[in-house]
């Protein structure tokens, strides 16, 4: 699967949405949006599974919080963690 990341570290408030947004629109079943974040960006979450996206947020040892949303049903999204 191809991984489109966004790292949303630096970004100001409410550009992580509207990438987040913008790259939910272009996954495809062969692609998997990957981003990282200083907090657990819960309206593009809720968004994504309302459109039928797995979705997973995890927040590692360094509060990172590494999301994970994917199109296709059949992936294990915790397989595609980078922690």
């Amino acid at each position: 699967m191809r991984k489109i990341l966004i790292d949303a570290r630096a970004m100001a408030h409410p550009e992580p949405l509207e990438k987040g947004i913008s790259a939910l629109r272009e996954l495809g079943t062969e692609s998997y949006l990957y981003m990282l974040n200083h907090k657990n960006p819960i309206p593009l979450i809720n968004l994504a599974k309302q459109h039928g996206f797995q979705t997973l947020s995890h927040e590692d040892t360094q509060n990172l919080w590494h999301i994970i949303i994917s199109k296709s049903k059949e992936s294990t999204l915790q397989e595609l963690l980078d922690v």
